[in-house]
């Protein structure tokens, strides 16, 4: 796999508070690749710092090829950013949605096989409001594809789902990628960048402290002789969960 974004000495002050400290690190074109780290960890001023929405303070970053600080504008065009809820105007259905944010992009797409593609072609008349939690999150991915992105930014996308909806969103995310397109998520749950990513990088107080893939990185702690008090089993609760009340899209 070829480098698609090199991040370079990558720093952002606020006055005296150093919020990101000078971190480097390479995203290979199409894998999946998690920011994590616990709140203030510098992660979510990282994605913004490349999605070209925050000013960085020093340091370079390359997006395909492009420099953030001479191309933003062809960085733009070649990236999806998931908006929050309240990016959207509640009152419009989703089929409105998708063509007014493919007039933003200048771009003609079909709307029903877009939210086919995340499993919303029956929610096409549905305002925005009316959706659960679950379809507010997918719909929010579909429009990170409407430019047809190179890369995708998805920051915390399934926090306050439930169990089947997260589920049903890895896997949307895993399509995303199997398409080629190169994914970028942060997380707060630790079971949900295991699954999906390729290689995390952890971040705390501003630094990146840890990058490699999930197993590699649990193979090191195991090699310092760590053990889990608590017997690993083959399975969670939230396992249970899933395979008592079922896998399918459920609608709330």
């Amino acid at each position: 796999m070829s480098t698609i974004i090199s991040v370079s000495k990558l720093r952002k002050s606020y006055g005296a508070f150093e919020a990101v400290k000078g971190i480097s690190f390479d995203v290979q074109e199409g894998e999946i690749f998690g920011l994590l780290g616990p709140n203030g960890a510098g992660k979510s001023t990282t994605l913004e710092i490349m999605e070209t929405l925050r000013p960085k303070t020093s340091g370079q970053v390359i997006i395909a090829g492009f420099d953030l600080d001479r191309q933003p504008d062809e960085i733009k065009k070649i990236i999806g950013v998931q908006l929050q809820t309240s990016g959207f105007y509640p009152g419009l259905n989703l089929l409105e949605l998708v063509e007014m944010f493919a007039g933003l992009y200048n771009r003609q797409v079909d709307g029903r096989e877009l939210l086919q593609k995340v499993n919303l072609q029956d929610k096409a008349k549905a305002k925005y409001k009316e959706l659960s939690g679950g379809q507010k999150q997918r719909f929010s991915i579909a429009t990170t594809l409407i430019n047809q992105p190179r890369i995708i930014f998805l920051d915390e996308p399934t926090t306050g789902l439930d169990p089947q909806a997260r589920r049903n969103l890895w896997q949307l995310v895993k399509n995303i990628r199997s398409q080629g397109t190169t994914v970028i998520i942060t997380t707060h749950y630790m079971d949900e960048a295991e699954v999906l990513c390729d290689r995390v990088a952890i971040m705390d107080n501003g630094n990146i402290i840890a990058i490699d893939s999930p197993d590699q990185l649990i193979d090191q702690l195991v090699a310092t002789g760590f053990e889990r008090v608590r017997e690993v089993k083959k399975a969670n609760l939230e396992d249970v969960f899933i395979q008592l009340t079922g896998h399918a899209f459920r609608e709330d």
